[in-house]
């Protein structure tokens, strides 16, 4: 099993908790960490801004990706919403096997 890590912003606490609490309860994910009060930079329809977010760090499996991003463009308030995954190298081999347990 590949383990990744994915990244998402969102811009209020409710919409972070609501789509945390929707990945684990569907097992689409382990863990979603939620850290509040990062700010964003970034260019949206050829201007740029800056505005406070929410960022989720979502620990699940390569075979959960695509179910992943399809249901955080689905239920995501942003038409462009983050979703961005990157493989797990390295890790604790307890956690990373406990990430696999508790999505399969």
């Amino acid at each position: 099993m590949t383990n990744f890590i994915f990244f998402c912003t969102v811009p209020e606490i409710v919409e972070a908790k609501k789509i945390a609490m929707h990945l684990v309860e569907k097992k689409i994910v382990a863990c979603v960490n939620i850290i509040e009060n990062i700010t964003s930079i970034y260019t949206w329809k050829r201007n740029v801004e800056e505005n406070k977010e929410i960022l989720l760090i979502i620990k699940t499996l390569e075979e959960k990706s695509e179910e992943l991003i399809q249901t955080i463009e689905n239920i995501h308030s942003y038409d462009t919403p983050e979703c961005i995954g990157i493989k797990i190298e390295k890790g604790s081999q307890k956690y990373l096997k406990w990430i696999n347990d508790v999505v399969k």
